[in-house]
């Protein structure tokens, strides 16, 4: 439903990020939290998570965000500037979408997949369940990816720069189980590449 939702409807970002999203990915956890009753996914994002999730998530985004900034000033070669993006609208509103975006992906990915994949094959080791996790997330970004990209390298950047995420993600879940971190960390990473790539 993902794939043909992304091929045959062509709503604006907001849309997408929120309602779109709140559709597709927060409906289905919501429908196995009320048929399961599992506790497990709700003490992901229980409110006494909050304080350290936030801080958790700012740094972990951080590093993300260096990296990320690091690599585009070494492989484009360009000069660093400092910008007052905090003071634009246009920033607070993007960032507001990653936030959203992050939230959704999180609740899914990590607050529900991954943790039914550690309830269901608990006899897996980790690095079994951290790949099953990362190859659902790519099954759910590919469509995208392919949509938005025509160039064979460009998609299989892509392809590996989402498996590192996903990954890093997964570790990250897979020490707190913290949905505030994961989706702060990921909504900062995103904002990093919409500026990067500005």
């Amino acid at each position: 439903m993902w794939v043909l939702y992304r091929m045959l409807f062509h709503f604006p970002v907001w849309f997408d990020e929120t309602i779109g999203k709140a559709v597709f990915f927060g409906l289905p956890v919501w429908l196995y939290i009320s048929l399961t009753g599992s506790r497990s996914i709700k003490e992901t994002f229980s409110l006494d998570k909050i304080t350290r999730g936030l801080f958790l998530g700012i740094a972990v985004g951080g590093v993300f965000g260096f990296v990320g900034s690091f690599s585009t000033f070494v492989g484009r070669h360009v000069i660093i500037q400092s910008a007052p993006l905090f003071l634009s609208n246009a920033f607070w509103q993007d960032f507001f979408l990653a936030l959203m975006t992050g939230f959704w992906e999180t609740l899914f990915f990590y607050c529900w997949v991954m943790v039914v994949i550690q309830e269901k094959f608990s006899k897996w080791v980790v690095t079994q369940q951290l790949i099953a996790v990362t190859i659902i997330f790519l099954a759910f970004h590919l469509p995208n990816t392919i949509l938005r990209f025509h160039t064979p390298q460009i998609i299989i950047g892509q392809i590996i720069l989402l498996s590192f995420f996903s990954l890093g993600q997964s570790l990250l879940f897979l020490k707190d189980r913290n949905l505030y971190a994961l989706t702060l960390s990921q909504a900062i990473w995103g904002m990093v590449l919409l500026v990067s790539t500005r």
